[in-house]
């Protein structure tokens, strides 16, 4: 065997362990520097608010059974600015005078919520989740047919968009005839986009 050819060998074979350590160190400094530059950027953007979301119901894409239907709600940022959501948004029917009709929205806790960071134009959601069978069955929701639009509070936020809607829906309180089925995750939920 020649002397040259085996310590040509060895030589590739330490030049090539010390290129991958200093990738790995390198990919390990662009992750720590990365993931901090996230949580710079989460920690920096404000709350998306009310006035910067267009808030919609995709009614035509509902599913479900055993008297609850699915519906995704989604969040779009249409503020020009970079905002965050974290957690569950607040969601009540309305009739034409802007009178809520029954009990607000309930919450589904069992996923816990992460900030989701929406850029300009970008979509999160959530579902809204349709007891049909409390309408047409739970003594004292009184249903009526009058409801207009979903009042949709974003977390944290005391303003809100609506949403058109226009389901059979409770006139007074106790009922959940609504619910929120976990906190806002990012991407559209809708099948198509």
């Amino acid at each position: 065997m020649n002397y040259f050819s085996v310590t040509a060998r060895r030589a590739a074979a330490i030049a090539a362990g010390v290129a991958a350590a200093g990738l790995i160190v390198a990919t390990a400094a662009f992750a720590t520097t990365s993931s901090g530059a996230a949580r710079d950027s989460a920690a920096s953007a404000p709350g998306c608010t009310a006035f910067g979301l267009g808030v919609w119901l995709a009614i035509e894409q509902g599913s479900g059974a055993a008297g609850t239907i699915y519906y995704p709600l989604e969040f779009t940022n249409l503020s020009g600015h970079t905002c965050s959501l974290f957690g569950f948004p607040g969601v009540s029917a309305v009739d034409a005078q802007g009178n809520q009709l029954g009990s607000p929205a309930g919450w589904d806790r069992t996923t816990a919520p992460r900030t989701v960071i929406l850029a300009p134009g970008a979509t999160a959601h959530t579902f809204l989740l349709y007891h049909d069978a409390v309408v047409g069955t739970e003594p004292g929701c009184d249903p009526v047919n009058t409801a207009v639009l979903l009042r949709v509070y974003p977390p944290g936020q005391h303003s809100a968009s609506d949403a058109a809607y226009d389901f059979l829906s409770c006139s007074q309180s106790g009922p959940v005839y609504l619910s929120i089925f976990g906190p806002i995750v990012p991407g559209v939920g809708t099948v198509n986009g």
